[in-house]
């Protein structure tokens, strides 16, 4: 059986205001870093992983490398392919400014937003390649909230239907004899006792 352990990246000043991240490059806020050491020493603690993959975007690569540090391994490669889906015009503003910018049907507006269809279609490809590449092993992931929802989506579709991650959440999928199963979704318990200033 193939394990990939998909964890969210921390939280971030951009995502405390409600601003639209996307693909701009935005780093971990001290809560962040704070959040990802709180999954990094869960995961110390939980089975050994064999390999850590990540977007390339900063706030993922940093809690990425925040875990890989304490898990005592280097990151195999960061990824463009699961970057968060980018958002085009909407990137940098909050919903009151859309809706201040654009009316109440901005949604339905081209802004040059990247499609859920192809969100998905890179992240499931990504996902698939891993699993191929890495068979038997297991992998942590650190990526993004639409990136991850949408891939669980188009994974399976008739467990997901709507999906909300939090900021270090992780979940589990499993791979064997061509079936993905999704044993843990959007597991925070590492947040629990954790003192996060705002």
């Amino acid at each position: 059986m193939t394990t990939i352990g998909i964890v969210r990246h921390g939280i971030t000043e951009w995502n405390r205001l409600g601003i639209s991240q996307g693909c701009a490059d935005v780093p971990l806020n001290d809560t962040g870093r704070k959040q990802a050491g709180a999954i990094a020493q869960r995961l110390a603690e939980e089975s050994p992983w064999d390999l850590i993959v990540s977007s390339d975007l900063s706030r993922a690569r940093e809690t990425a490398e925040i875990i890989a540090k304490k898990l005592k391994m280097p990151i195999a490669h960061f990824d463009q392919r699961i970057r968060e889906i980018s958002c085009g015009q909407i990137e940098g503003t909050t919903e009151a400014e859309r809706l201040e910018k654009w009316g109440a049907d901005w949604r339905s507006l081209d802004l040059g937003m990247e499609t859920a269809e192809d969100v998905a279609a890179r992240g499931t490809a990504f996902i698939e390649e891993i699993a191929a590449r890495y068979s038997g092993k297991r992998i942590l992931m650190v990526s993004h909230g639409a990136l991850i929802g949408l891939t669980l989506k188009a994974l399976l579709p008739d467990q997901f239907q709507k999906t909300d991650l939090e900021n270090t959440s992780i979940t589990l999928l499993e791979y064997a004899e061509g079936i993905w199963q999704c044993p843990l979704y959007n597991c925070t318990k590492h947040l629990t006792t954790l003192q996060l200033a705002d």
